[in-house]
């Protein structure tokens, strides 16, 4: 694979951070918009409101079709669905580089506390013209990397201490020439972005399904008929929004998965080219493979930032189907792409 250069991956990565910002919402003004037609469909364009002194839902009449009640009933909405994902997204994406930090237990070092590290990171962002990031270190004699952060404030290179032990200087210069490469390309506000969306829809399908237990769990203690025919009308609407979101979540993670694995292939490549040496990056990546740090509590999130993700090193089956919905590369993949650099 040839490394596109720094300006057309930048520019290529702009767009989608874009296209993303505008996917998403639509995604789920979509799927509004589908629950509504399902609802008007089965009720022929009909609303539904709860009467308490019947402790049921009751349905009115309307003249119009469903798709047009749909349709209504998705603009009504739609601000609100804007405005609290459009609020969702601000704190997320304002806040992410210190829950990253909280989450993984990472602190920031000086050349004083760190200088092989501070002196690798330094040199190579003097090759690369570039402004020297942030450096946290992990505590934890097992094996990663990754970059994170927005913009120049924010953008941070992580290692565990494990990786700083075990690596040759060449290896980490790769690793962390990798790295580099993600903020020089702008991959992290990519991927921040991405994850973002993705843990919102996710979050959405975990309530819905959540609600929809709790629904039938409490629906199937009623007695009277009319809480049953009033619950069983909620489990139906419960049941509409949790299958929608689980699309919507799917649909996300493909995209999600799609960009991600070929930013890794890039990144390989603009490491090997930053520091000069892929074969140290190669090698690197065979002892990372060995022992992986595994994400703080299982976090996907926060695992799919480092250089090698711990689920893709699974064999067999888990290993076929990982490939097919994983956001990095085989490491035998990246390794013999490396070796023909």
């Amino acid at each position: 694979m040839r490394y596109v250069g720094l300006y057309t991956q930048q520019r290529r990565n702009n767009s989608k951070s874009l296209l993303l910002l505008l996917a998403f919402p639509a995604i789920i003004l979509l799927l509004v918009f589908a629950f509504f037609a399902l609802i008007g469909g089965e009720s022929g364009g009909g609303e539904y409101y709860y009467d308490a002194y019947y402790d049921r839902y009751i349905q009115t009449s309307s003249g119009s079709s469903g798709l047009e009640w749909a349709l209504s009933q998705t603009l009504t909405v739609m601000p609100w669905v804007v405005l609290i994902i459009g609020i969702w997204f601000l704190i997320a994406y304002k806040f992410n580089t210190s829950m990253i930090r909280h989450a993984t237990g990472a602190h920031e070092v000086t050349r004083m506390e760190n200088p092989r590290v501070y002196n690798i990171v330094e040199n190579l962002c003097i090759a690369g013209g570039m402004n020297m990031p942030k450096i946290n270190v992990i505590d934890t004699p097992e094996l990663n990397a990754f970059a994170s952060g927005i913009d120049e404030k924010s953008y941070t290179v992580t290692v565990t201490t494990g990786i700083c032990e075990r690596l040759t200087d060449e290896e980490l210069e790769g690793v962390i020439g990798h790295e580099l490469t993600h903020i020089r390309n702008k991959d992290t506000r990519l991927l921040i972005i991405s994850i973002i969306f993705v843990g919102i829809m996710a979050t959405i399908m975990n309530l819905a399904f959540r609600f929809l237990w709790n629904t039938i769990l409490w629906g199937g203690n009623s007695s009277r008929r009319n809480k049953k025919e009033g619950a069983g009308g909620a489990i139906l609407a419960l049941l509409m929004v949790a299958i929608l979101a689980a699309l919507g979540y799917f649909f996300t993670l493909l995209t999600r998965f799609a960009i991600s694995r070929k930013r890794e292939y890039m990144a390989d490549a603009g490491g090997a080219e930053l520091c000069g040496k892929p074969l140290a990056l190669a090698s690197a990546l065979r002892k990372i493979s060995d022992m992986p740090a595994a994400a703080p509590d299982g976090r996907e999130d926060i695992a799919q930032l480092f250089i090698i993700h711990p689920q893709s090193l699974t064999g067999g089956i888990s290993e076929w189907f990982s490939s097919m919905f994983s956001t990095h590369p085989s490491t035998e993949s990246r390794i013999h792409y490396l070796e023909q650099f």
